[in-house]
Order: C-alpha cells, then sequence, then structure tokens
C-alpha cells in the first residue's frame, strides 16, 4: 500500500499570492490559474469563492502570467483577472486529479492502486506576514488510474479523456489532444476524502541546512519518519512529489477524515 503526496495550489509563481491560513484553522485552497482560455472549466479567479473571508481568488492578485514560459504573452491584469479559468486540479468535489510532471509524479502516481491514497498539500501563509509553511490540506482515496500517452490514437485518447469530464486536464483537451504533448495520469477517487475543513497539517521546516549559506524549505523530520517517506528528498523547494510506505488505513488514523477534523492531532501538527 502506498502514499502519495503531491504539491498542488496557487502560489508566487503562478498566482503570485499564498492562500492564507487563518487563526481559526481554517485555510484556502486555490487552484492555480489555468495556462489557457480554451477549457470547459467554468470556475474563474473571479467566481473561486474565499472560504475565510468576504471575496474570491482574483482579491487575492494583481497580475498573473498564465503561460508555461514567461513573457509568453502579456501578464493578465485588471477586470481581466476575474474571468480567467482556473486549473481546477485536483477537484476535490468530483475527487479527480490529473499530474503531466515529469519530476517523480508521472512515475509515483500511474503506480498506484484502488485503496491507496493521494495527499495534497499546498504552501499557505498566515495572517500577520508569518513565515509561510507547505500544509496537508487534504488526500482522497485512490479508486483508479488511467494515464493518457502522447503515443496513443487520437480515438482512444479522446475516449480516455471523456470518461473523465471533471478533470482538469480533460478540460483543457481539445479533440482528443491534450493540452501539452506529455503522457498524463489521471487518479480518480473517492471517500473517505476530501479538504480538510479546518486545521492543515504543516510539513516543512525552514532553515539553514548544513552545507548551505541560504535557508531553504525541508520536509519535517516527524513527517518523514511517522509517514514513513521513502522517495521524493528533503528539499521542497520545487514541490517534489513524496512517495510513503503505509496503508491508506493508518495515514487517515494519522491525519483524519476530511470534514471530521475540527481539532489539530498531536502528530506533527502545529
Amino acid at each position: 500500500m502506498t502514499v502519495v503526496l503531491a504539491g498542488i495550489g496557487a502560489d508566487s509563481t503562478n498566482l503570485g499570492a499564498l492562500g492564507p491560513l487563518y487563526d481559526d484553522g481554517r485555510s484556502e485552497y486555490v487552484p492555480i490559474p489555468e495556462k489557457t482560455r480554451e477549457t470547459d472549466e467554468r470556475e474563474t479567479l473571479g467566481s473561486w469563492p474565499l472560504r475565510g473571508e468576504d471575496g474570491v481568488a482574483a482579491d487575492l492578485t494583481t497580475r498573473i502570467e498564465p503561460q508555461p514560459v514567461r513573457g509568453g504573452r502579456e501578464a493578465v491584469t485588471g477586470d481581466e483577472l476575474a474571468s480567467w479559468p482556473l486549473h481546477r486540479d485536483p477537484n476535490f468535489e468530483a475527487l479527480t486529479y490529473g499530474e503531466h510532471r515529469t519530476s517523480g509524479y508521472v512515475s509515483r502516481l500511474r503506480a498506484l492502486e484502488p485503496g491507496d491514497v493521494v495527499g495534497f498539500y499546498a504552501g499557505l501563509r498566515r495572517p500577520g506576514g508569518d513565515r509561510a509553511h507547505r500544509y496537508l490540506i487534504g488526500y482522497f482515496t485512490v479508486d483508479s488510474v488511467a494515464v493518457v500517452t502522447p503515443e496513443m490514437s487520437s480515438e482512444r485518447r479522446r475516449a480516455v479523456l471523456e470518461s473523465h469530464p471533471e478533470n482538469a486536464h480533460a478540460k483543457r483537451a481539445r479533440d482528443g489532444d491534450l493540452y501539452l504533448e506529455k503522457p498524463v495520469v489521471i487518479v480518480d477517487g473517492r471517500e473517505p476524502g476530501g479538504l480538510f475543513d479546518r486545521h492543515p497539517i504543516r510539513i516543512s521546516d525552514y532553515y539553514v541546512r548544513e552545507g548551505n549559506v541560504q535557508a531553504q524549505y525541508y520536509l519535517r523530520e516527524e513527517i518523514e519518519s511517522a509517514w514513513n517517506v521513502e522517495a521524493g528528498g528533503a528539499n521542497m523547494m520545487f514541490k517534489p512529489a513524496y512517495r510513503c510506505a503505509l496503508s491508506g488505513e493508518d495515514f487517515r488514523e494519522l491525519v483524519g477524515v476530511p470534514g471530521e477534523r475540527d481539532a489539530p492531532r498531536a502528530i506533527a501538527d502545529d
């Protein structure tokens, strides 16, 4: 049995801001802006409500550069921000997640089996400008895994994508063609799963490691030990995919069940 931890959500590189973590334990999951307007996703920066305060995702930023290569288009600013679509991935309501990153993500996700778990972590910042950290914000139990590749026939790709209509990668595909010519893993989930209502779990520390001159984000040693992290490395700067050798049942026992997590737990919580 395996748990994979995936780094997701808006951050300083794609939104110019992190989701807030409020004093009462609530936090914001804000999907990254989509790289293109050519998507069937209806949620936008202007429609995505904030859970902890009045406002929408567009209120967190003043400009985005949604193209994969900076400078590929002019920045999106002003009134255009509100109408820009989100890359809603993962979709915690439909329990689906897609990924094309090759830095350990595709290989680790495609190896998952029914009953395994995908956990999702994101950068959050407490009010008052306190140090931002990476937090586990939710997860879901794996139901099925599908892989779409550029080598597949158009008909086969279209069939797989159409069978996952709520997945963000399927929504921005056009006539069976993926947005990028990369393999995409689509993980569909089942309950138990979802977004934590309160008290996300901090999984990072920030310090100067021996031999370095600058502080960086690293996986907390308590998390590495308690969750039996086997792959992904310690440095968290680029949101690595972590593989944990523990069962879904053990993971849920450690972190709690979404919808029932109304207080921090002793294990590596803040």
